[in-house]
């Protein structure tokens, strides 16, 4: 495939967006029709635009540029095409946050204020950035540094299964699965608010180090020839995915393979620069999410399925493909 023009790539993503975005309003089990749009807020069904549809929109974009940017950052820096956000523990982290806030509600240990749970999160993806600094060490390989992400996940994943299956109730397990498979469903200006600070700052971190990432594509002696601090690296990496990837959890719920397929759509278009890569990787995450969003809106069911869900069954497939790739290429 031709490399594009990376300014023309933008400017095809973004108009795609916005496409998306109008469908996005316009989209779901009660269809808003051109002529509500032009009613001048007159008609009832801009409440369903602005109270249901605007936030759900503007969160499936923020979500997709928060994992899409994240994957190519940690791709970038692992040199590895399989990695994605949840390799270094972060989303499982914010995960286990977010089912304790769950868990802990059912004995009365914390109250049921609304903004519990993507605090939970967002203290689970700090907490999961600074284990990861202190198990890497400030002075560790890129091995040791993935190795601590490895440990990380494992951890924190039999936390939440800890908590599943310690839960006091039926009502409560399910709870708590049905957040674990991320949903944009029901969501707010309350969450969008909350999470759009943390998901600019997280990618602005990711930005400062892409200079950095396309250094490491000569190795970290290379790297270090060139006048890059790795050490700072790790922290930008880590800071970065863990605000940005800690953020979209905490408010959408787990959301998965988004990081690990849009920077192999658009490396073919982009070319072998991993700092080139993170802005139309985050782009084209948001298109990702916001086609699947639509999607499960429109698919014909009782209820609406899930957008975690929906990501795994098109992102597995992807994840099987690449692995067969891998294995050739090596072979």
């Amino acid at each position: 495939m031709k490399v594009m023009p990376r300014p023309a790539l933008i400017v095809i993503l973004l108009a795609a967006l916005i496409v998306l975005s109008v469908i996005s309003l316009s989209a779901g089990k009660i269809w808003v029709p051109w002529s509500a749009w032009t009613s001048a807020g007159h008609d009832t069904r801009w409440v369903i635009i602005f109270e249901l549809r605007l936030p759900r929109t503007i969160l499936a974009i923020a979500t997709g540029v928060a994992l899409g940017m994240s994957g190519a950052a940690l791709q970038g820096y692992t040199r590895n095409p399989l990695a994605d956000p949840g390799v270094l523990g972060i989303s499982t982290m914010a995960s286990l946050g977010a089912v304790l806030t769950l868990y802990l509600s059912y004995f009365g240990a914390m109250g049921g204020a609304t903004w519990l749970l993507p605090v939970g999160a967002m203290a689970g993806a700090i907490i999961g950035v600074v284990t990861l600094i202190m198990l890497a060490g400030a002075a560790s390989s890129m091995l040791t540094f993935i190795l601590a992400g490895v440990v990380l996940n494992m951890v924190s994943g039999a936390g939440v299964a800890l908590a599943l299956s310690l839960a006091p109730s039926p009502w409560a397990v399910n709870e708590i699965i049905n957040w674990l498979m991320g949903s944009l469903a029901d969501r707010s200006m309350e969450e969008v608010r909350f999470a759009l600070p943390f998901i600019a700052a997280g990618c602005a971190f990711l930005v400062v180090a892409s200079r950095a990432l396309d250094a490491l594509t000569l190795g970290e002696t290379g790297a270090r020839s060139l006048g890059i601090r790795l050490e700072t690296t790790r922290f930008l990496l880590a800071v970065g995915v863990g605000l940005a990837t800690g953020a979209s959890v905490a408010v959408t719920g787990v959301i998965g393979f988004v990081g690990l397929v849009t920077p192999h759509l658009m490396r073919p278009l982009v070319g072998a620069r991993p700092g080139a890569l993170l802005i139309p990787s985050a782009l084209a995450g948001a298109v990702v999410v916001l086609v699947a969003d639509i999607a499960v809106r429109l698919t014909p069911s009782v209820t609406e399925v899930k957008l975690g869900v929906a990501m795994a069954a098109l992102g597995g497939p992807f994840f099987l493909m690449l692995l067969i790739s891998e294995r050739r290429r090596l072979a």
